[in-house]
């Protein structure tokens, strides 16, 4: 029988790793900031029609704008983080899904060990098991 195991994929800081981590932190950034105008701007057009509940509408672009707002203090506190981050340390990336073989007689605590994937500028480097 097979069964699926999550791996947790690590990567290895580098001047590259690190800068590439930057871009995709201010792309993030700045598509939310994107939202937060379009939002305002969509709210503006709403508030313009006759017969609506302006309240209403207030308050559900006031809760939509905090939500990308927190999501951007996320973000900006993960550029806080990454500039201290030293060169070779290791941050979680993510996970992967993993096929493993269960048999009878299949040790259960070893099948279940954590196991992880490390990455260096996008190639493997090692794999723990």
């Amino acid at each position: 029988m097979k069964i699926i195991k999550r791996v947790e994929v690590r990567q290895i800081i580098t001047e590259k790793s690190k800068e590439k981590l930057k871009a995709q932190l201010f792309d993030q950034k700045m598509r939310l900031e994107q939202e937060c105008q379009q939002l305002l701007f969509e709210k503006r057009k709403m508030l313009n029609k006759k017969g609506v509940h302006k309240q209403e509408i207030e308050r559900k672009f006031h809760h939509e704008v905090e939500k990308r707002k927190e999501k951007i203090e996320l973000i900006e506190f993960k550029e806080e983080q990454l500039e201290v981050l030293n060169m070779g340390s290791e941050i979680v990336e993510g996970e992967v899904e993993s096929l493993v073989e269960v048999s009878i007689g299949t040790n259960w605590e070893d099948l279940m060990k954590k196991q992880a994937i490390v990455i260096q500028d996008n190639i493997v480097v090692r794999i723990e098991e």
